[in-house]
């Protein structure tokens, strides 16, 4: 990783403000490539692809920003990082105020600033976007958030008036860690409970470390726990503890337990050795180190290895394998590459990374040989027919189109749903026919003081609308806890929507 305080002058993280430039100069400027490891050697390691922005890059970038009079980025953004405001301290040279700036609005922006699909959020809506490339967002908060981190020292730190009330958070993702910071930030007293034996849910277990290091996770869960957040592991609500005794102990509860439980293909064939599920398989990695050689997680390292799927989960899992010494590492797509679901800088990587698309490819049988160990993916070809739901064309076998993919390792990767473990504990709680919690319009489930969000309450979604839903819940949950109810207009932001577990693709 690119070390965002070196080329800054020692010892002050503010450095001398450029030139003034006028917008119509900023508009000759094109905007900055992204320093990344080459294809061909990061295939082979675990390291970070992305390797951030220099100093001279990021002031290069801010200056991109046209400071426009409506900030329309700032509407595309989920958790609504007032973004013209941290990148206008940046190109003045102020480190520390956009630092402060953007760890006021952005719970975990070393996270966003490198898994947030910012290309279709905040960088589409960029005015800039109509005539050329938008200004590039994502790199920014990443160069910013990294300068934070390792200048903490230098930030101020906050001390809110102590409340006395106590909220319960169940989860320690994206949703959950979110809603902590903001409701320590209120003065409350708030606990993690973490299933798992490392805090980050889906951003520790879900996302490879050469995407999102854990040492960044970590980074980003050990300031928050500076800020007064406390963390419960090993803790499994539905087991451990049930929600109405955390309902007794605490003043509020935050379900944010996400959707972990996997879909599979429903073909013949799924239950032979050397078929995994994407959840367990990129768990096993990330999550228990099954990739280092002196790991006791045991991982099947296939040499042809078929990923099932389309999303980003899929691209996760296929790069994986790719690192994990597979010689052909291949996606199987139902869809055409114009429906693929992932974002376009993953499907890029994994291209360059040597991994092989088969589109418009359906899986309909497993095969193995006579000891039950996976020997390939037999498939039939797909045409796309009309939209359905999803506005996507729907895809329709091609009869007498057969064949087979040569493969000793299936990895499933077609979506997730919820799992029943924490609702089954707590009949109380509403859910729809899908099994997500059902909220109100304040995300306040069926239960009196238990509020939900995350892939909980709208399926299976991306890291930063999980934020979204945790910095909205910790504004309702707030008010609950002051007695204003129900809150003003301001906090009731747009409901999450509520939708069922679909395959990607």
């Amino acid at each position: 990783m690119t070390d965002p305080a070196s080329p800054v002058p020692a010892g002050e993280g503010a450095a001398p403000a450029p030139k003034p430039m006028s917008n119509k100069e900023r508009m000759t400027i094109e905007r900055v490539a992204m320093p990344e490891q080459p294809g061909d050697a990061r295939a082979h390691n675990f390291g970070e692809v992305n390797q951030g922005l220099t100093y001279q890059l990021a002031m290069l970038e801010a200056e991109r920003c046209i400071q426009c009079p409506k900030p329309f980025c700032v509407d595309g953004c989920p958790v609504r990082v007032n973004i013209p405001r941290f990148i206008k301290f940046l190109r003045d040279g102020d480190l520390p105020s956009a630092a402060e700036s953007l760890l006021s609005d952005n719970a975990l922006p070393c996270v966003t600033g490198r898994v947030c699909p910012q290309e279709t959020q905040c960088e589409q809506v960029c005015i800039r976007n109509k005539k050329g490339d938008s200004v590039a967002i994502g790199y920014l908060e990443r160069y910013v958030a990294d300068w934070a981190q390792a200048h903490l020292d230098e930030l101020p730190k906050a001390d809110p008036a102590q409340t006395g009330r106590k909220v319960g958070i169940v989860g320690s993702g994206p949703a959950g860690l979110t809603a902590a910071g903001e409701l320590a930030k209120l003065g409350h007293d708030v606990t993690v409970f973490e299933a798992f034996h490392a805090p980050g849910g889906v951003l520790i277990y879900g996302i490879p470390e050469f995407r999102l290091p854990k040492d960044i996770v970590q980074a980003e869960v050990d300031r928050l726990k500076g800020e007064g957040v406390k963390l419960e592991l090993d803790s499994i609500i539905g087991r451990t503890y049930t929600i109405p005794e955390l309902r007794e102990e605490f003043d509020a509860l935050f379900l944010a337990v996400g959707a972990g439980l996997p879909v599979f293909m429903n073909v013949p064939g799924e239950n032979y050795k050397g078929v995994y599920s994407a959840n367990e398989y990129l768990t096993r990695v990330n999550l228990m180190g099954a990739w280092s050689p002196d790991s006791k997680t045991p991982i099947l390292h296939g040499q042809r290895v078929a990923v099932v799927g389309g999303g980003n989960v899929a691209m996760d899992a296929v790069r994986t394998a790719r690192r994990l010494g597979a010689e052909e590492a291949t996606i199987v797509y139902r869809r055409s590459a114009n429906e693929l679901p992932a974002r376009a800088e993953e499907v890029h990587h994994a291209k360059d990374e040597g991994v092989r698309f088969e589109f418009q490819v359906a899986p309909i049988e497993v095969l193995a040989d006579e000891n039950r160990w996976v020997r390939g993916l037999k498939c039939v070809r797909m045409e796309l027919g009309e939209p359905d739901a999803s506005g996507r064309r729907r895809p329709k076998p091609i009869p007498d189109s057969e064949f087979t993919i040569d493969c000793d390792l299936v990895v499933v990767a077609i979506g997730t749903k919820a799992n029943p473990l924490l609702t089954g504990s707590a009949p109380e709680l509403k859910v729809n026919e899908w099994g997500y919690l059902v909220t109100d319009e304040y995300g306040m489930t069926s239960m009196p003081g238990v509020f939900a969000g995350g892939d909980i309450v709208r399926g299976a979604a991306t890291v930063i609308l999980a934020m979204g839903d945790g910095k909205r819940s910790a504004a309702a949950i707030d008010s609950w806890l002051r007695g204003e109810w129900p809150p003003a207009p301001e906090a009731n932001l747009q409901k999450p929507e509520k939708k069922a577990a679909v395959a990607a693709g």
